[in-house]
């Protein structure tokens, strides 16, 4: 079983990294802000207000920070500012035991979910495909905080991930299958394939989503994968939304997801709101869970939090 982090509650401390590229440090405070009100206290990381160009600051800088984050035994939950582009390259400076032994909720998306995978796989951490600094605001939709909570403030299981009222869920080829669940943005895995810190599907339920990318570009994504056996290694599969994606050819997400994955024969869910959507369900990274496509239902299996 992998190692759940310790429970989220209100009083504690949460640290906030920019670990990709910059946000603006306006933004930063406002969302700092509004976790204050919420009634969390917050630790701000030496390199958090970087503005390097595409990167914030330097890997070394910035890995530094995460690091910093871990080894504070005040920090209940780690918050990355934003996803962006980068992410990657903090990961050869990064100490795996130490992480492995000062688990803490770590949550984002985006480039964030490259780090997310590797603390699962190298620490073996369950962490969190969820809300971003940037969500952090009076404009986010309640069903996001409700997902976040769910999985970081709370020990009741199972729970089943559902996607909010009007937004069906619908599953593509039939199936019951379990194990760890994995996976994120669709782009950042192409970016890890050949190093040693590619994404590791074998036997799990691997969930993939896009944001701003022309279809063209996703075939090119989904085939590289494909050629990487992602696919073919997993034992189910989850599609998540491609928001904002243009079309290319006179061809869709959808037809992608129908035409390129539904014939690897993968029990297959497709519409799940995820990350770059508006409404972003809580996946916990690691987490047992069960994919019955036959019954159109995705359940966490565990507690993803410890008391």
């Amino acid at each position: 079983m992998a190692i759940r982090p310790p429970i989220l509650q209100r009083g504690d401390t949460i640290g906030i990294v920019t670990l990709g590229s910059p946000l603006d440090a306006t933004i930063i405070d406002e969302r700092i802000k509004t976790i204050e009100n919420m009634g969390f206290k917050v630790v701000i990381g030496k390199y958090a207000y970087g503005y390097g160009g595409i990167v914030a600051s330097t890997a070394q800088q910035r890995a530094e920070d995460l690091m910093s984050m871990f080894e504070n035994r005040s920090v209940k939950m780690i918050l990355p500012t934003r996803g962006g582009t980068g992410v990657k390259d903090i990961l050869p400076y990064l100490n795996y035991t130490i992480i492995k032994n000062n688990p803490k909720i770590v949550t984002g998306y985006s480039d964030i979910t490259i780090l997310l995978n590797i603390l699962y796989q190298f620490s073996n951490l369950i962490t969190f495909q969820s809300l971003l600094l940037i969500d952090f605001s009076t404009s986010t939709p309640t069903y996001n905080f409700n997902q976040f909570y769910s999985a970081t403030s709370t020990l009741s299981s199972p729970r089943v991930i559902q996607n909010p009222p009007g937004m069906q869920q619908t599953s593509l080829i039939e199936g019951n299958v379990r194990g760890p669940i994995v996976g994120g943005n669709l782009t950042s895995f192409v970016d890890t394939l050949g190093t040693p810190y590619e994404i590791d599907t074998t036997g799990k339920i691997f969930v993939i989503e896009e944001t701003h990318e022309a279809t063209n570009v996703i075939y090119r994504h989904l085939t590289h994968l494909i050629m990487a056996r992602k696919f073919q290694d997993c034992v189910g599969v989850v599609m998540g939304q491609c928001t904002n994606c243009s079309i290319s050819y006179s061809t869709t997400y959808n037809d992608l997801i129908t035409g390129v994955i539904a014939p690897l024969g993968k029990p297959l869910m497709t519409n799940v709101s995820t990350a770059h959507g508006i409404y972003k369900a809580a996946i916990p990274i690691g987490a047992n869970v069960n994919l019955d496509t036959y019954n159109n239902r995705l359940t966490v299996l565990e507690p993803t939090v410890i008391a």
